[in-house]
């Protein structure tokens, strides 16, 4: 996380499956072994398990999860871990291994055996949270849901700000540059694949091409690769796009058909009007900045004065946002994100249960195409009274 620019504490997941000539109690006990390192470790803490003993005790539930429903202990994920990061000087060892607790608690809510281990050996305080893919009542198995990450980071975020801690505005990229953060994401977007295929229409056009084909060669040269398809189609694809966007009206809007465009080389309309995207997301729940520390920074009055209001803003959009969806009561806050965590799940659960039907009519499908193909062949054996020489 981070404030005014300068980096918090940061999460991260990640799913261990069983390791390659390893055995499941093997793989636990090797990576449980990184965490609980004494020359590493200065706070510790644990739910439903030993550290000591984690591994067997995960394997245990695992078994009997096993025996209720004949899935495999190697199948899936053996457990998870999470990595929470905070900067130097920010939070002790046994603040952090509380942090650490806390954030484990309300993810797994509970359901989960976890240990959680404070490392100081580096220039930095962090936790190494490992806990187990099944849960301790043997009801189900934790899946790492898509967008998984982010919940996670808003979580450590929430847990971060009831302890008066820094939350999240720069967060690193991980991507080389390719994805934007969430905070860039709303309030810094850049112009979509179409917006740019459509300012790079507008600027060939403005260079008055004689006809479409050296329109189309000016496209190419400023960057764009061009596709020609059936019945005149003519596609676009924007550097770092990952699909062709098509020149018609429908998908650029009003004055992009390549008839309007031939119409505009021959001078016989002006150049299309330029829509704009769509407005970013609203941001209804924001983050205030720390005044005191950019002024320390070397910010002016005025400065001052515009984030003193920013700031009011965002508290007064925050206040709102909760009373409009009636999340002023912390208890109905936390049963309507149980309602909505508990809803992914089973609607996770109802997913690979269709998936698994899906597969299973596709290997029908597959027998019967075999058998049509191979009913001719059979019907004249039969009908050659099965001789050898057929």
């Amino acid at each position: 996380m981070a404030r005014g620019g300068a980096t918090t504490a940061t999460t991260y997941i990640r799913p261990y499956k069983q390791a390659a000539g390893l055995s499941a109690v093997q793989t636990m006990e090797e990576r449980f072994a990184y965490g609980l390192n004494p020359q590493k470790l200065g706070a510790v803490s644990s739910h439903l398990c030993d550290p000591a003993t984690a591994a067997a005790e995960f394997l245990l539930v695992k078994s009997e999860y096993q025996a209720a429903t004949a899935r495999p202990v190697e199948r899936g994920a053996l457990f998870f871990q999470i990595r929470q990061a905070f900067p130097p000087g920010e939070v002790t060892a046994e603040e952090a291994n509380k942090l650490g607790f806390e954030t484990a608690m309300r993810w797994t809510k509970g359901k989960y055996q976890f240990f959680v281990c404070t490392h100081t050996d580096k220039g930095h305080i962090h936790n190494h949270i490992y806990f187990n893919s099944t849960a301790f009542d043997c009801s189900r198995k934790f899946h790492n849901f898509l967008g998984s990450s982010f919940a996670l980071r808003r979580l450590s975020d929430r847990v971060c700000l009831e302890h008066d801690l820094s939350v999240i505005q720069n967060p690193k990229q991980h991507s080389k540059g390719r994805f934007l953060h969430y905070g860039q994401w709303v309030g810094e977007k850049p112009p979509s694949a179409q917006q740019r295929v459509r300012l790079a229409i507008i600027a060939a056009l403005e260079k008055k091409p004689a006809d479409f084909v050296a329109f189309l060669r000016l496209m190419e040269e400023s960057g764009f690769a061009v596709k020609r398809g059936r019945g005149g189609v003519v596609s676009f694809l924007a550097p770092g796009q990952d699909k062709y966007t098509r020149l018609r009206a429908s998908t650029l809007g009003a004055g992009f058909d390549p008839e309007d465009i031939r119409a505009v080389i021959a001078g016989e309309r002006p150049l299309p009007e330029l829509p704009k995207d769509a407005p970013p997301p609203i941001r209804q729940v924001g983050l205030i900045i720390d005044i005191q520390q950019r002024m320390a920074e070397g910010k002016g009055p005025a400065y001052e004065r515009w984030a003193k209001v920013y700031n009011l803003k965002q508290m007064a959009a925050a206040l709102q946002f909760l009373q409009e969806n009636n999340l002023t009561d912390y208890d109905a806050l936390a049963a309507k994100t149980t309602a909505a965590v508990d809803r992914a799940h089973a609607l996770a659960g109802e997913l690979q249960t269709t998936e698994a039907a899906l597969s299973k009519v596709s290997g029908l499908m597959g027998a019967v195409v075999d058998y049509a193909k191979a009913r001719p062949v059979f019907d004249g054996y039969k009908a050659a009274r099965y001789s050898k020489k057929y």
